[in-house]
């Protein structure tokens, strides 16, 4: 491919090439899909089985999380902040992962020197994260809800599809502003442990934003998945809407899902030119 041919048309082809070769990759390796099964369930069991044993039983502890977080089923309410929590570190760690390797290995420049365009790649990268996270909800939730003995299919599981799918392109953008975090400081693994941790508690992973005094509320609303946790749990539990109504906060997404990328975008690009003009992308 040439600098005359690239079109939207190539682009596009390029973008799902990079996600069918990530795809490839994985089949290649079925324990890393297995492990995002297994990992949600991992995380939300040890809030789940602390609250239990020190609420007494299942009946006290439902009674104590309604009076707080506005319904009674704690297994769900942490099982779905367990897995959207999983999904926002994949979301990024599979673009600084990405980025971190081909600077390790050399091979980054090689990409930096054909006609592909950088952010196609990524774009690519952020698709298969994308896909991967929609299959990874849907099976971490069965495999849970079984586990724990309780019922899957509750309230509006396709809405709460449909705030997934909403809340992805938020997501995608966080991955780009990460990914220029790992050109400039050259280091994924670190980074990402000090993030995780940080992204569950902002975001509201096993308990209501409500409890944050009112300044550490808005900066909690501030973050898209915040607002994805909260509305997947909406769609299934019932509890309340941070706007009243799902379809507010749905445009409220749709807002995100138009900010966050353009915001991803611009971030990665600049930092990109600066590292070309200073030190040069290959350096690790």
């Amino acid at each position: 491919m040439t600098l005359s041919q690239i079109n939207p048309l190539n682009s596009l082809l390029l973008t799902l090439h990079v996600m069918k070769i990530r795809f490839r990759i994985l089949s290649r390796y079925k324990g890393w899909f297995a492990m995002d099964f297994i990992m949600p369930v991992v995380f939300a069991a040890l809030p789940i089985l602390i609250g239990t044993s020190v609420a007494g039983g299942p009946a006290n502890a439902g009674q104590a999380f309604e009076e707080h977080a506005g319904t009674s089923n704690y297994v769900i309410y942490m099982l779905v902040g367990a897995i959207v929590m999983m999904t926002v570190e994949s979301s990024l760690w599979l673009v600084g992962s990405w980025l971190r390797w081909e600077r390790q290995v050399g091979t980054i420049e090689s990409i930096y020197l054909t006609p592909a365009r950088r952010l196609n790649i990524l774009t690519g990268v952020s698709l298969y994260s994308g896909i991967r996270s929609v299959f990874t909800f849907i099976g971490a939730y069965i495999l849970g809800c079984l586990l724990f003995g309780v019922n899957p299919f509750q309230g509006s599981m396709l809405l709460a599809l449909l705030f997934l799918i909403l809340g992805l392109a938020p997501l995608w953008g966080l991955g780009f502003i990460y990914g220029a975090f790992i050109l400039k400081v050259r280091e994924a693994g670190s980074l990402m442990n000090i993030l995780a941790w940080g992204m569950a508690f902002l975001m509201g992973a096993y308990y209501p934003i409500t409890v944050f005094p009112l300044t550490v509320q808005c900066i909690a609303l501030a973050f898209p998945p915040t607002w994805l946790t909260n509305d997947v749990r909406a769609s299934i539990l019932g509890v309340s809407y941070f706007m009243g109504a799902w379809y507010w906060d749905a445009l409220v997404l749709v807002l995100y899902s138009i900010i966050m990328p353009l915001l991803g975008v611009w971030a990665f690009v600049i930092v990109e030119r600066r590292i070309k003009r200073n030190e040069g992308v290959g350096k690790f």
